[in-house]
């Protein structure tokens, strides 16, 4: 790769890209094109480029693709505005901002274009901060994690400053260090001034641009920060003492960590200076429209008082008493993990603190950049779209199993680990060496590389971890300097490592994405790239941190392996991450997705990145990745049929998508939890193969096959070999779903709840009408006598292919096949099923719709009587010498949607909730 000077490069690519359509993706002779005209009139004044080099940054950069956002909206006591304000105010900061991203950090135009997009869709949702108050607006936006939120509320924060919000709060995280990274970010994009020196960009004339405000012909804007980025740079007395300016005639920013007390701070600062009598004696602020932005807004945000009329949780508390304070006042909170957020109780009004932040105005989905490395391409995702292909997991993550006798899962806080490194951390630890030498070879030499531990949630034993890998690692520098003794056998042992892995994964990659190497390219890198490698604790206790802003860092980059937990866990970003070794387990859903900092993106160097982790936490981020992606698809559902976000908050808090979502203290109905299979389509993927397990299943079929025979008609072969009957009474699929017997992991398909829901939909006249169908492949070559009906059976690829007999559970990424999901449908009904699903892909702008309906359609249509039940016997792959040869059962059922779901609602208590496949409890860390 030609070293060409960034400047020169950033100068091509911006020329280019103007040459480009502006309105949608340029075609790939559009690009080539503008870049051989670039290219030859920057030659003729004589720049030094490398044509291939750009072309294929421009490639990158245009090929990126993001969907439209979707929300749920309550427009109840709101008035529209925007239209209107983008005529008659100067939109200066989301413009300097805008310039910024493109010139400076390299977005591509696509993705700019729907961050202005969607920033303008939740900034219309809040209200006209001229409008005469008092008002208050209250909203959600689902992001992923590590996928650019900050980026788009630092966009929207923009707009409402050029709009006239003038006093705007950012709660950053529970950590000063997380808010201080936030800080400068807010610093960079829409300040423009570095705080650390100064709290007002018009101030004592010591400017220290930075960011958007240093770029060439910058708009100098007048805006103030009383925080600051550096470390201790919170709102306090000081940062009070400090403030020289008045409030309301410009912008103020704040980024505070979400702690009552600074919270409880500011609300007595600003009332105290801005605050006047309102008609019950209260002191409120009423000339100021107040802004919060809520970061993580499922953390610490929450109030986890079991009783929602009690006194709230005292950040919940200071947060709420915050907004009352003010009779203009908008929430915006931004989550990945949005479950906690939609069991608030949307009633609750409470004496002193006021309103919940239930979202009750709006909840918007924003999808991910198609760049964007996220849970679905990591572990893969089953689609329920015939017309979507299933998301198949990229080749990065591998097994570790070799831990247990080195640091066991259920250590205490005075465990030591074990004197030697474990193999596959060893592994790991070579793993990051190659992948920096890797990226230097590739010309990436001053960026920040980093490798993730996070192996214990006690910070003594982070310690002893950190001196561990330490010590390995300054053993593999003195060994690769010894060009005669240890060193050849290193390199020999890292070259058996790139050869085994790296390159068939990389060879996995399409030949524009990954930049092939040699050994002998990787091999020169190897010295440089450890001499760099730092080892660090992050934690609450260690005075390490991960100084990836400092100048010197920034300018040459920091690699650094950092060992901790909970600090690592929700919210800081490791820059540069490409290895992480993860043995850490969570109770929940969300949890588990804001542990993993591996997610984001990772230009030019996603093949090298590595997953070490264990069978079971893969298995349990393959169903969290199901969950969360069935979570948006509900919003974009409900969304299409213009429901409101208290609509959906009911949906969820009843669904069975909600039953490990999140902490049960998270959950207002804490001691119950309301289930519902409305309109939902729950399937096996997860298969326990002990023999009684499997013998089980299948004499639970047969025995339902003979009921079968005596109580309900046979439908004439019309559908294949599949075996199909009608008429089916609700109390024989209850007695097939309550002897059935799942694997412990299948957190989400609960038989004898789907039975009892089942039981509880007859008792008030719904599913009355069933059709069961025992699926047939008619290509198979392995027919089985079930009952008395020969039937093909099915075969579904193992996610654990390499590992299921071992782990004793076979793993699937679907049981489904999509068309069978319209057994049962009339004319009519599939009719309207593939006219709404159309409907669907125009709102999210697809170029056609769908062979197949997606299920949430098919199941909108069926009648309330109308219950499917789909039936997979499942060929195993050959079997050893013995070993059973039994079928496995799976099986889906098509619900449809309740009209008394208030009825139909099963009641779980907490201790059920418990009965999950983590066992080790979760605890707050120092």
């Amino acid at each position: 790769m030609s070293a060409v000077p960034d400047e020169a490069m950033a100068k091509a690519t911006r020329l280019v890209l103007g040459f480009l359509p502006q309105d949608r993706q340029p075609k790939s002779e559009e690009v080539q094109n503008a870049v051989n005209a670039i290219f030859g009139m920057l030659a003729a004044q004589g720049e030094n480029l490398d044509r291939d080099q750009l072309a294929k940054e421009i490639e990158a950069m245009t090929a990126v693709f993001q969907e439209r956002s979707l929300a749920l909206v309550d427009p109840k006591g709101h008035e529209p505005w925007l239209p209107e304000a983008k005529n008659d105010r100067a939109w200066d900061f989301w413009e300097r901002y805008r310039r910024y991203l493109e010139d400076v950090v390299h977005l591509p135009p696509w993705v700019v274009r729907r961050l202005d997009q969607s920033s303008d869709e939740v900034l219309s949702q809040l209200e006209d901060p001229r409008r005469s108050g008092p008002w208050r607006r209250q909203g959600l936006v689902i992001g992923q994690v590590q996928s650019g939120k900050t980026g788009q509320y630092i966009g929207l924060a923009a707009k409402a400053v050029d709009a006239g919000y003038r006093f705007i709060v950012v709660l950053a995280g529970i950590h000063n260090d997380l808010r201080s990274q936030t800080q400068l970010r807010i610093d960079e994009g829409l300040l423009g001034f570095d705080t650390q020196h100064q709290n007002r960009s018009n101030g004592d004339g010591r400017s220290r641009a930075i960011g958007a405000g240093a770029m060439p012909l910058a708009k100098k804007l007048d805006i103030a920060s009383p925080t600051s980025s550096a470390e201790k740079g919170d709102f306090g007395l000081a940062a009070a003492k400090a403030i020289n300016f008045p409030l309301g005639s410009f912008p103020v920013v704040l980024v505070v960590k979400k702690h009552y007390k600074i919270l409880e701070y500011l609300r007595n600062w600003v009332i105290d200076v801005h605050g006047t009598e309102d008609e019950n004696g209260e002191r409120v602020v009423k000339d100021l429209p107040l802004f919060v932005i809520d970061d993580e807004a499922d953390n610490a945000s929450i109030n986890t008082v079991r009783d929602p009329e009690a006194d709230p949780t005292k950040t919940n508390a200071a947060i709420r008493r915050l907004m009352k304070s003010f009779d203009k006042a908008a929430y915006v909170g931004y989550t990945a993990t949005p479950f906690a957020n939609i069991y608030i109780d949307p009633d609750v009004d409470h004496d002193v603190a006021g309103e919940d932040l239930f979202p009750y105005s709006f909840i918007r989905s924003l999808p991910s950049p198609s760049n964007y490395l996220g849970p679905e391409r990591v572990f893969g995702l089953q689609v329920d779209d015939e017309d979507e292909e299933d998301v198949q997991p990229l080749p990065l993550v591998r097994h570790v199993d070799d831990a247990d006798t080195w640091l066991p899962a259920r250590h205490k806080s005075g465990d030591s680990p074990g004197d030697r490194l474990p193999q596959s951390l060893r592994d790991a630890i070579f793993s990051f060496v190659l992948a920096c030498a890797a990226r230097r070879a590739r010309g990436q030499t001053k960026v920040h590389n980093s490798m993730l531990v996070h192996v214990t949630r006690f910070t003594a034993v982070q310690n002893l971890v950190r001196d561990q890998v330490d010590d390995h690692l300054r053993l593999i520098v003195d060994m690769i300097r010894d060009r005669y003794g240890k060193g050849p056998e290193l390199r020999a042992e890292l070259r058996a490592l790139w050869e085994r892995d790296f390159v068939p994964t990389t060879d996995k990659f399409p030949a524009d994405e990954a930049h092939r190497l040699t050994w002998e390219q990787v091999s020169e890198q190897l010295l440089p790239a450890l001499r760099k490698i730092q080892v660090k604790t992050v934690n609450g206790t260690s005075k390490d941190a991960l100084d990836y802003y400092e100048p010197a860092n920034r300018r040459n980059g920091l690699s650094v392996i950092a060992i901790g937990g909970q600090k690592l866990s929700r919210g800081l970003t490791l820059d540069g991450l490409t290895v992480s070794y993860y043995l850490r387990v969570s109770k929940t859903y969300d949890t588990l997705l804001q542990m993993g900092r591996w997610f984001g993106y990772r230009p030019g160097y996603e093949d090298v990145c590595r997953l070490y982790t264990t069978p079971a936490l893969e298995d349990a981020y393959v169903e969290v990745t199901a969950a969360t992606d069935e979570l948006r698809r509900e919003v974009e559902e409900m969304a299409a049929l213009s429901l409101t976000p208290k609509e959906f908050g009911l949906k969820v808090r009843s669904s069975s998508l909600g039953l490990t979502v999140t902490a049960a203290n998270k959950m207002r109905q804490s001691a119950k939890i309301l289930l519902s299979y409305s309109g939902e389509g729950p399937e096996t993927v997860i298969f326990k193969l002990a023999d009684r397990t499997v013998e089980n299943n299948f004499k639970a079929l047969e025995t339902l096959v003979r009921r079968l025979e005596d109580v309900a008609e046979l439908v004439p072969e019309g559908s294949g070999s599949n075996v199909q009957w009608g008429g089916v009474p609700p109390e024989v699929v209850s007695e097939f779903l309550t002897s059935y017997e799942t694997d412990r992991m299948a957190q989400r398909v609960r038989p004898r709840l789907i039975a009892k829901y089942v039981e509880q939909c007859a008792k008030v006249g719904e599913l009355g009408n069933w059709t069961v169908c025992l699926v047939s492949s008619s290509t198979s070559k392995s027919p089985r006598d079930i009952a008395g009906h020969t039937v093909g059976l099915v075969t579904r690829k193992a996610l654990n292919k390499d590992s299921f007999r071992a782990e004793g559970r076979y793993t699937i990424r679907r049981v489904l096949s999509p068309p069978d999901e319209l057994i049962g449908l009339d004319e009519v009904q599939e009719q309207a099923a593939r006219k709404a699903a159309k409907k669907a892909a125009e709102q999210k702008e697809k170029a056609s719709a769908p062979k197949t309906p997606a299920g949430p359609h098919i199941r909108r249509q069926r009648r309330t009587d109308q219950g499917l039940l789909l039936i997979y016997p499942i060929e195993l792959p050959q079997a050893a010498d013995g070993e059973s040869t039994t079928p496995l059962v799976g099986f889906q059922v098509s619900f449809p949607h309740s009209a008394y779901q208030s009825k139909t609602e099963y009641i779980a208590n907490t201790v059920w909730l418990q009965e999950d496949i983590y066992t080790i409890d979760e605890e707050d860390e120092a």
